[in-house]
């Protein structure tokens, strides 16, 4: 049981690009967060260090693949990388209770929400000003 609880506070290389597709992270205080891509000679492609690029921004996405360093919850939280940080005893409760508020509400509001984020983030070249537009009339021409 220790063994699990300490690989679940863990998130490093693989771990943490799922991490980063996830919509939003909420992490226990005691968890750990590495890429250690530098250190074993690996590289990223452009579109998973975008996303991270995007979400900490350009020297903070400099400093976790330069130095290959383990950073805690409390300085993912600064950086973006996590939305909350929690006691560990409290995060079960908490996610249930935050993933119940999101279900609750009107669905095409967040998947609306969700979509027009995801543009926002592109190039403005790229963005599907179409996409963003049917699904905010989604929203507005149903019963939510």
């Amino acid at each position: 049981m220790d063994t699990m609880k300490k690989m679940t506070r863990r998130t490093f290389g693989g771990g943490f690009d799922v991490a980063m597709c996830c919509d939003l992270r909420i992490a226990a205080a005691n968890s750990q967060f590495a890429v250690p891509a530098a250190k074993l000679g690996l590289g990223y492609k452009l579109n998973g260090l975008k996303i991270l690029v995007d979400q900490v921004g350009p020297a903070a996405a400099k400093e976790i693949f330069f130095t290959a360093r383990q950073f805690d919850a409390e300085e993912a939280l600064q950086m973006g990388l996590v939305n909350r940080v929690l006691p560990p005893d409290e995060l079960a409760a908490y996610v249930d209770e935050y993933a119940a508020t999101i279900t609750g509400n009107a669905p095409l509001t967040v998947l609306a929400a969700k979509t027009v984020i995801g543009q926002v983030l592109k190039d403005a070249d790229d963005r599907d000003l179409d996409l963003c537009q049917q699904v905010v009339d989604d929203c507005f021409n149903s019963e939510d």
